[in-house]
C-alpha cells in the first residue's frame, strides 16, 4: 500500500467514524458542531483524494466521488451559509447522511473487493451477496434519514456580539 492510499484510507475511516458520531448527534437533537467539521472535512478529503489515483478512464468510483462533493457541497452551504434556517435544516440533515451513505457504500465495495472471505462471495460483485450487502446499507441509511430529519431539531446557539 502506498503512502498515498494510506492516508486515504486513513481519511475515509476517519469521515466514516465521525459520520456514525454525527449521525448519532442527529437522532439526539444535538448539533456536535465539532464532530460535524471534522466529519464534513474528511468526508470532503476523502472525495478529493480519490481522484488523485491514477486512472485512464471514467469509472463508477469517480461518478461516486463526483456526487459525492456535490452532496457535500450542499451539506456545508445548509450548515455553514445558511445556518440551518427553515428548509435548510431538512437539507443538511439529508445531505449529511447521504454523504456517510456513500462513504459507506465505498466502503462496502472495497470490502468485498479486498477482504477474501466476501470477494469469495461477489468476486465480481455483482452477485447477489453484494447486492444484498449494499440493499441493506442503503435502506439502513434511508431509515436513519428519516428519523434524523424528524428527530434533529436545530436551536441556534447565542448571539455572540462582536466588539469592535
Amino acid at each position: 500500500m502506498t503512502t498515498f492510499t494510506l492516508v486515504h484510507v486513513v481519511i475515509s475511516l476517519v469521515g466514516i467514524v465521525t459520520g456514525v458520531v454525527v449521525a448519532a448527534g442527529l437522532l439526539s437533537g444535538k448539533r456536535l458542531d465539532g464532530w460535524t467539521a471534522v466529519f464534513l472535512a474528511s468526508t470532503l478529503a476523502t472525495s478529493l483524494t480519490g481522484f488523485g489515483f491514477p486512472f485512464e478512464q471514467l469509472l463508477p468510483s469517480h461518478v461516486v466521488g463526483a456526487i459525492s462533493i456535490l452532496v457535500l457541497a450542499a451539506a456545508m452551504f445548509a450548515r455553514y451559509v445558511r445556518l440551518m434556517a427553515g428548509s435548510w435544516r431538512g437539507i443538511y440533515v439529508v445531505t449529511a447522511v447521504a454523504a456517510l451513505y456513500l462513504n459507506v457504500f465505498v466502503l462496502v465495495v472495497q470490502l468485498f473487493g479486498r477482504v477474501p472471505a466476501l470477494n469469495a462471495l461477489a468476486p465480481t460483485q455483482s452477485e447477489p451477496p453484494f447486492a444484498i450487502a449494499q440493499l441493506i446499507v442503503l435502506v439502513a441509511f434511508i431509515a436513519l434519514g428519516i428519523a434524523a430529519v424528524r428527530r434533529f431539531r436545530y436551536s441556534p446557539g447565542p448571539v455572540r456580539s462582536v466588539s469592535a
